[in-house]
């Protein structure tokens, strides 16, 4: 069962189990809190992706607004640090933990986001006109509100094919999304046109480009640092090459998931995406590629 499939079960189940009264709601017990970053940005945590949000003179504008079930809650969280609705939605790339809330804020609200998020959220036919990004951009383009140069990057087939990262200049936070599982395996969504080496592309392209101290929101995990996306790099790297050696020693795949990847990365299996997914993501990429 590939990854899609068991995301997609699983959200159908939850679907039908709160249709049904047959289990309490998942999202009953999320607290959305709002951690200070810097200026007047602010990273909010609760259920899916991690939120930035600048509230100031003219008006909030987030970055990525996690499930449905969670938007009046994360628009409590924002009304608590004196905004209102968000006049901006800037989406970090498709999946629902990220964009699950844009049907509620798209009310209000311009989306913008990389033209792929778009192609893949107009593919969604469950999904009112009012979610999609009405603002589109194919490598970078500027916000400028609260006093901040809010600038986009796309980063090209990592996690998928239409990731952006967000910096507020300013401040000096760097909203990564899913290109940063912070401490953790990432997913890379292979469908979607996500790739290993592109994902270990835009990592090094983050340490090239971004300032020393800047403040990175992952798009899940902690408030980090760049040290974080160092050590995701390392470790994406390191494990790609043992995978890519086994399989050229002639090793089977479950073999290789047998001997797993060494007790030291122990922690990074700890998340979403656990030793033995990431150990298929990479020979599936591996397979696909060739080398």
């Amino acid at each position: 069962m590939t990854i899609r499939t068991r995301l997609a079960l699983t959200a159908a189940a939850i679907l039908c189990s709160m249709a049904a009264g047959a289990a309490p709601d998942p999202f009953r017990d999320v607290e959305v809190v709002a951690i200070p970053v810097s200026g007047s940005v602010h990273m909010l945590t609760g259920a899916g992706g991690n939120i930035a949000a600048t509230v100031g003179g003219d008006g909030v504008l987030i970055v990525d607004d996690q499930f449905l079930p969670l938007a009046e809650r994360i628009q409590g969280a924002i009304n608590e640090l004196g905004g209102e609705r968000p006049k901006f939605v800037l989406n970090t790339h498709y999946h629902g933990d990220h964009v699950g809330g844009n049907p509620h804020f798209g009310q209000a609200a311009t989306i913008i986001a990389h033209r792929n998020v778009r192609i893949r959220l107009a593919a969604d036919e469950a999904l009112p006109s009012v979610a999609l990004p009405v603002v589109t951009f194919d490598d970078a383009m500027s916000v400028h509100f609260n006093g901040e140069e809010i600038a986009l990057f796309h980063l090209p087939a990592g996690h998928t094919d239409g990731d952006s990262a967000v910096w507020f200049k300013s401040a000096n936070v760097l909203h990564l999304g899913d290109q940063l599982f912070s401490g953790r395996f990432p997913y890379i969504d292979l469908d979607a046109g996500g790739t290993v080496p592109g994902y270990i592309a835009n990592l090094e392209a983050v340490l090239e480009l971004a300032p020393s101290d800047v403040q990175v929101i992952p798009g899940h995990g902690p408030l980090s640092t760049l040290d974080a996306v160092r050590e995701a790099l390392t470790v994406v790297r390191a494990t790609r090459a043992a995978v890519a050696q086994a399989i050229a020693d002639g090793a089977e795949i479950d073999a290789i998931v047998k001997a797993g990847l060494g007790d030291e990365l122990a922690e990074w299996g700890s998340g979403f995406i656990n030793e033995e997914t990431w150990i298929r993501i990479l020979a599936r990429d591996i397979g696909e590629r060739g080398h």
